[in-house]
């Protein structure tokens, strides 16, 4: 058994799929629309982030008592956090940070829809 996929609600399918293919490098794995709703899978080598658009249905707002945010792994947390940074236009809700109890370093950027994003480097 694996985690396959986290499905986030998203109000602008295109600006969220630009986010996570050009600002964080990941790989779109296929899409397609049920029942009026639009999907698209996003993700790398472990696993995908499915974003989900339905043009019926409300805003969608992230709140972090259910979940509190997406994690990514980048080879350069502090050049990665830089980089999307002044792609994207993000912002930049926690600089890069050591966390020595877990050897990794760390970041959290504001994806979109206000979903939060941490960016972790393994250290070792």
């Amino acid at each position: 058994m694996d985690v396959v996929h986290t499905a986030i609600r998203v109000s602008d399918l295109e600006a969220a799929r630009a986010f996570f293919l050009e600002g964080l490098g990941l790989t779109e794995k296929r899409a397609g629309t049920i029942d009026g709703v639009e999907n698209v899978w996003i993700g790398g080598d472990h696993g995908s982030v499915q974003l989900q658009y339905d043009p019926d249905g409300p805003d969608p707002r992230p709140d972090r008592t259910t979940i509190d945010h997406l994690a990514v792994s980048v080879d350069d947390v502090d050049a990665e956090t830089d980089r999307i940074a002044a792609e994207t236009g993000c912002a930049v809700l926690e600089p890069p940070r050591t966390v020595d109890a877990f050897d990794v370093r760390i970041s959290f950027i504001e994806g979109p829809d206000g979903y939060r994003i941490e960016l972790v480097e393994t250290l070792s």
